[in-house]
């Protein structure tokens, strides 16, 4: 679709630009998402370079640089990073390639109910994914292990959720959905001439799929790959409960235990190893953007009315829908089954059918008389609500300016707006902290330095959701707007965000779930009176009320879960 053209955008008079609604909208944006990215960016540099504590002036040097790097455990940790990386992302390929081929190119029964996964990261927060799989596979506590302990006769647990295995194994399950999303995309965009083909040419399944299939699939699976890698490098939600019990360091945790975990403090070393990550996941998404463009050259995989040739896999077909269901029961109906088994059990134990008779509601009476928990779900809730509208307000701007017209610098948008989505999460904390101790306004320690971090970090989020939207509308609706002499507001106002509501409201949804259960930033900034739900979570786990955090991680989930349902609606509405 063809932009606005320049003479419409530009004021009449180059010395009058002050005067004109949309040069000082370009203007004020551009301050705003520049504030935004770069300035937490330059701060979390300057606290690595410098020598003095968090909030002080002090010189700059390369000390801690020398100290991250001379001592012989940073290389441990940068290994056991990047295999921490690397097979969470190979694990979650796995799945999502089963998944997407059993959904996509067989004809195997409910396969549609399969597709449910792709909604999974939007209902249950990846902490009480860890926290699950945890209660379900702890060496002395687990469930699962129970289990077979009693089927195979053993004397010992035979898995051990603390473990880099284990830590691969649950990450390798949240991030799943998010490889599923672009496999899915790309196997029902397929031209199926290419496979019939090569089997008029004599060739067998395994041969079409070997030679024509998966080369055409191989920037989508790289992609997907990619993008999970730094993910996985970026998490902190699993390492808090898997990596940091286990003594397993990799990015985040180092990080934590400088910023949090030591005392005092060495917010500066902190972040030093948030550069070290920034960077890393920087040259990584990069790589990424370059496998989604190569996708795009594919153009014999895209294009309307292509029906993917469905396999029939005979007898076989109950076989791989009990595989997509085993993969779906790992990553959703386990950890829901466990999270409501904690939040009726009095205390928690190895539960058992007698045990199952004592289920009692006192857990979810007290998540409902907590002040505590009333005070996090009101913080996440104006969090939510705030953030989000904050954040789609700003998308909506940003995206009318980069996609419908053509004005200079729209470039330098694009780039300001991809910067927060590669910054890890607890390095831009680092960042955050670095830079907002040393403005003269109340900020620090507040509930609004969660708010900047989330807007910041999730922006990107909402600006894909409004710019799927915004490039439907076609210019003549503004031009049409213009000649009735509806200036740039006028025309924002009464034509683009009525027409431009349907994504604007399923993006909204989409952030404000995200916000009502955030761990990471929340847990470097937030202090007593402004803490969220997700903090609130990690800590009842870490004071052993497993009841209390059952039950509110099932109502989050329920919250969540209601949430996503109506985004998909107005998204399947714009589309």
């Amino acid at each position: 679709m063809k932009a606005a053209s320049v003479e419409l955008l530009r004021p009449a008079s180059s010395a009058s630009w002050w005067r004109d609604p949309f040069a000082l909208t370009v203007i004020g944006i551009a301050v705003v998402l520049a504030f935004l990215s770069i300035y937490p960016t330059a701060m979390l540099f300057y606290g690595s370079f410098t020598t003095t504590p968090l909030g002080e002036t002090g010189k700059l040097s390369l000390s801690n640089y020398v100290t991250a790097y001379t001592d012989p455990e940073t290389f441990t940790l940068l290994l056991d990073s990047f295999v921490f990386a690397l097979g969470a992302s190979a694990f979650s390929l796995l799945l999502a390639l089963t998944l997407a081929w059993v959904t996509v190119r067989t004809n195997a029964p409910f396969r549609g109910i399969f597709e449910l996964t792709a909604i999974v990261p939007n209902i249950l927060p990846p902490v009480l994914i860890a926290i699950s799989w945890t209660l379900l596979l702890s060496p002395s506590v687990g469930l699962l292990n129970a289990v077979m302990k009693n089927l195979f006769h053993l004397a010992e647990s035979p898995l051990n959720i603390y473990s880099l295995p284990g830590l691969m194994f649950v990450e390798g399950l949240i991030l799943t959905p998010l490889a599923f999303l672009i496999i899915n995309a790309a196997l029902r965009g397929m031209d199926p001439a290419l496979e019939e083909s090569a089997r008029i040419l004599g060739s067998n399944q395994f041969q079409i799929v070997r030679r024509v299939t998966f080369p055409l699939m191989r920037p989508a699976i790289l992609a997907a790959g990619t993008l999970n890698f730094v993910r996985a490098l970026e998490s902190f939600d699993t390492p808090a409960i898997i990596a940091l019990p286990a003594r397993i360091e990799v990015f985040t945790t180092k990080i934590y235990r400088e910023a949090l975990a030591a005392y005092p403090p060495n917010y500066n070393l902190a972040a030093t190893y948030g550069v070290s990550l920034l960077a890393v996941a920087l040259v990584f998404v990069v790589l990424y953007r370059r496998f989604t463009s190569r996708v795009e050259t594919f153009a014999t995989v895209t294009g309307k009315g292509y029906r993917p040739h469905t396999i029939d896999l005979g007898r076989w077909k109950f076989v791989a829908s009990a595989g997509a269901l085993g993969i779906l029961t790992l990553m959703v109906i386990l950890p829901i089954v466990m999270l409501f088994l904690i939040s009726i059990l009095p205390y928690y134990h190895v539960p058992t059918l007698e045990t199952i008779q004592l289920a009692t509601l006192k857990h979810y009476a007290y998540i409902f008389k907590s002040d505590r928990v009333y005070r996090a779900i009101g913080n996440s809730l104006f969090l939510a609500v705030s953030g989000a509208t904050a954040a789609m307000f700003l998308a909506a701007l940003t995206a009318y300016i980069t996609v419908k017209t053509k004005v200079f610098g729209r470039g330098i948008l694009e780039g300001l707006t991809f910067l927060p989505w590669a910054f890890p999460s607890t390095a831009l904390a680092i960042g955050l902290l670095w830079g907002y101790v040393r403005i003269p306004l109340p900020i620090y320690a507040t509930i609004w330095i969660l708010l900047i971090a989330y807007v910041t970090r999730f922006l990107p989020y909402g600006l894909r959701s409004v710019s799927s939207t915004i490039v439907q509308i076609h210019r003549e609706l503004e031009e049409a707007s213009r000649a009735c002499g509806g200036g740039f507001w006028t025309t924002l106002r009464r034509i683009l965000f009525p027409l431009m509501r349907p994504g604007l409201i399923a993006g909204w949804i989409l952030l404000a779930t995200i916000f009502m259960r955030e761990f990471s930033l929340s847990l470097f900034l937030y202090t007593p009176s402004s803490e969220p739900v997700g903090p609130l979570l990690y800590f009842l786990w870490l004071d052993g009320l497993t009841g209390p955090l059952g039950a509110l991680g099932i109502l989050v989930s329920l919250v969540s879960a209601i949430l996503v349902a109506v985004a998909r609606r107005y998204s399947r509405i714009s589309g």
